[in-house]
C-alpha cells in the first residue's frame, strides 16, 4: 500500500468518523424531544402557591409553608422525589430543612 494510498484510506475514515458524530447528534435531538423536560407533564401550579418575599445571605428570594393548598403538596412530593432541588421554566425551587418550606428564586441566565 502506497502513501497515497493510506491517505486516501485516513480521509475516507475521518469521513465514516463525521458521518457518526452527525448520526449521534441528530439521535440526541430526537431522544430529548421525546423525553426531555419540555415534554414533562407538572401535577402542580406555582402560581397557585402563595408566595412571600424574603431577602436571605444570598439575595432576594420567595418562600412558602402554604401546606394546606394541593398545589404546595404536589411540589413538596416532586422536591421529595428530587432530592430536595428542582429548577423547573426558569424557577430554582428548593426545601428548607425543616421539611415544610419552600424557596424559590428565580435562575440567573448563564453569560
Amino acid at each position: 500500500m502506497t502513501d497515497e494510498d493510506l491517505k486516501i484510506l485516513a480521509e475516507e475514515i475521518v469521513d465514516f468518523c463525521n458521518g457518526l458524530e452527525a448520526l449521534a447528534v441528530k439521535l440526541r435531538t430526537q431522544i430529548e424531544k421525546l423525553f426531555g423536560e419540555a415534554k414533562r407533564k407538572w401535577d402542580w401550579n406555582p402560581d397557585a402557591v402563595r408566595w412571600e418575599k424574603a431577602q436571605g445571605a444570598k439575595g432576594e428570594f420567595e418562600h412558602s409553608e402554604d401546606v394546606n393548598n394541593p398545589a404546595f403538596k404536589a411540589l413538596l412530593k416532586d422536591l421529595a422525589e428530587h432530592n430536595g432541588k428542582l429548577t423547573r421554566e426558569g424557577w430554582f425551587y428548593w426545601t428548607f430543612k425543616n421539611g415544610s418550606t419552600v424557596g424559590r428564586k428565580r435562575k440567573e441566565a448563564k453569560r
